[in-house]
């Protein structure tokens, strides 16, 4: 069967909005959606973006995002806390960072297991569903189970492994490899197509291939 990877953060806002598109796409298409996660661009790249003269896209994301979201009929309250801990006035990232790679490590081990775009899905969910400390209690453990997995296994196998920084590090190799550095950014048949608003012209792409269901 071919292929759909998808490079992802749980952080990036489009990523969230993309989850309907991802699984979508599975349920209509003869193909496999991977999840490819990657650390958000504050950690990878942060001067891509989180530089003084990157303020104003920044203050556009959270205008676009929220807009884009509401067009789509679906929740949009920015995370809190935030999966990076990061002044967004000043645009300061802190060394310290409790969320992202147990979320990270956790998405992978997730696609491993075969539910990676639902894991995504209902994480998103959660996070920038206007959750409240959604990294507390049991929030994460529920949204593992409406995905079909086991939260405790899962972060057993993490624990074990080890490797799963080893296959994000690879995630980033190969997204830079296709020419792309943002999330979310469809891959099919080494051609990308980046942005959640392009996950129709994707659907175009697979129709041509033959590969409606």
């Amino acid at each position: 069967m071919k292929t759909v990877d998808v490079y992802w953060s749980f952080r990036s806002p489009y990523s969230y909005l993309a989850t309907p598109d991802m699984l979508a796409i599975k349920a209509e298409y003869q193909v496999s959606v991977n999840l490819r996660v990657v650390m958000p661009i504050a950690i990878r790249e942060p001067n891509i973006l989180f530089t003084e003269a990157g303020k104003i896209r920044v203050k556009y994301i959270q205008l676009d995002w929220a807009r884009r979201a509401e067009f789509l009929g679906l929740p949009n309250v920015w995370p809190s806390p935030d999966p990076i801990v990061q002044d967004l006035e000043t645009l300061k990232i802190s060394e310290d960072q409790p969320y992202i790679f147990r979320l990270s490590y956790l998405g992978v081990e997730a696609q491993r297991q075969g539910k990676g775009i639902e894991f995504a899905k209902e994480v998103a969910s959660v996070i920038f569903g206007g959750t409240e400390n959604w990294h507390e209690g049991t929030h994460i453990q529920n949204a593992a189970d409406r995905a079909g997995l086991d939260l405790e296994l899962m972060e057993g196998k993490v624990a074990r492994d080890g490797d799963h920084a080893d296959e994000i590090e690879a995630n980033h190799h190969s997204l830079q490899s296709a020419g792309q550095w943002g999330v979310p950014t469809f891959i099919f048949q080494g051609e990308p197509f980046f942005g959640q608003d392009r996950a129709d012209t994707l659907r175009w792409r697979l129709g041509k291939e033959g590969l409606k269901k």
